[in-house]
């Protein structure tokens, strides 16, 4: 079954592992792994390597932040990759825009849909990451086409508009540019008709964000290319450190401050730094080094991210992890273990059966895509 995995045809599969391991780290969010762990064990060291796993409250950068960046990233490579694959086949720009505009079209839905089983009762917010990519999504591939040159500066361009509107249109009561609730993100919710949203997101971060979907597929162009691997990991490398450099020097000069919530242009170039590295160290990792004996663990969830990512958020956050528990915590507190640790066993169980899920239809074959 492993090695199936791993000789898939038509695959890189350090996409496929990148994938897994952004759904897998979702994934113990939605089992309350790492809320269960911080209870457990509060103060030092533990709590500070925890902290990672949430996002920072306003000005800063923690590992969490980088989960959506990466998604973005990893779902403009998908597409290029896909794209280029369409087009070795005879189908053109335009024969796929349709296809194209439908999974838009559905990943709005989807996203606008996961707010209202939150909320439980129907609701109008553009926050969800799959809402967001559904715009993101549009906007990169409309330049898919396009030069390296081109696509870079279209993004570069986003991220401009982006400081320009925080900057210069300044409402009553909106007039702080990166100031939590009182930015013009924020008033532009208002217009939509949304609330403002407590924890400090705004529904127009599609625009700056759109950068990652499009670098995403810069990527995708640049592993389908005829350079060496080598070169491919070096290009990568290298992007990648230049988008650290940047996005810490707006950050640093305080020109710019890294805030995810509003997805500043320091935080879009310093997340997609992040990302960019690691995609490049896994690419030279599994794909040039052949390192990938475990490889499959992550990737048969990479091969159903978009299932597994619905799976958590619907039926795992409203059924799964309350039916796992009931077991779990019940023969638990039978032999007297104790209630903080019960919740850790609980959440471990149900992120456990959740990738089981996905390894399930991985071995049947089973992809389940939008």
């Amino acid at each position: 079954m492993e090695n199936t995995i791993l000789q898939k045809p038509g695959r890189l599969l350090s996409l496929d592992v990148m994938r897994g391991l952004i759904m897998i780290f979702l994934a113990g969010e939605s089992c309350e792994v790492y809320s269960s762990l911080r209870h457990l064990h509060e103060g030092g060291l533990f709590t500070t390597i925890m902290d990672q796993f949430e996002h920072y409250p306003w000005h800063g950068l923690r590992l969490w932040d980088l989960i959506q960046p990466a998604f973005m990233t990893m779902a403009g490579t998908g597409m290029y990759i896909s794209y280029h694959n369409k087009l070795q086949k005879g189908i053109t720009w335009g024969q796929n825009f349709p296809h194209v505009l439908w999974r838009c079209l559905e990943l709005f839905i989807l996203g606008t849909a996961v707010q209202c089983f939150y909320a439980g009762h129907l609701v109008w917010e553009l926050w969800n990451v799959l809402t967001q990519l559904s715009f993101t999504t549009l906007i990169a591939y409309l330049i898919i086409s396009r030069s390296y040159t081109f696509q870079i500066i279209i993004s570069i361009l986003l991220l401009i508009l982006t400081d320009v509107l925080y900057r210069t249109i300044l409402m009553p009561g909106f007039n702080q540019p990166f100031v939590e609730f009182y930015n013009f993100g924020a008033y532009m919710d208002t217009v939509f008709g949304e609330h403002i949203n407590r924890d400090g997101w705004v529904t127009i971060n599609f625009i700056p964000t759109a950068a990652h979907t499009i670098w995403g597929c810069l990527a995708g162009k640049l592993l389908v290319s005829d350079k060496t691997p080598v070169q491919k990991t070096k290009y990568l490398a290298l992007f990648g450190v230049i988008c650290l450099a940047i996005g810490f020097g707006l950050d640093w000069t305080n020109i710019t401050p890294i805030i995810k919530r509003i997805a500043t242009s320091s935080f879009t170039f310093a997340s997609e730094g992040w990302v960019l590295c690691l995609l490049a160290a896994l690419y030279w990792l599994i794909d040039l080094k052949k390192i990938n004996k475990y490889a499959w663990v992550a990737a048969v969830v990479g091969m159903n991210s978009i299932f597994i990512y619905y799976f958590f958020n619907t039926v795992g956050y409203q059924w799964f992890n309350g039916a796992v528990g009931i077991f779990v915590k019940g023969f638990g507190g039978m032999i007297g273990i104790t209630p903080k640790v019960l919740a850790v066993l609980s959440s471990l169980v149900t992120w456990y059966l959740e990738w089981r899920l996905c390894y399930w239809l991985a071995k049947r074959k089973i992809f389940i895509k939008l």
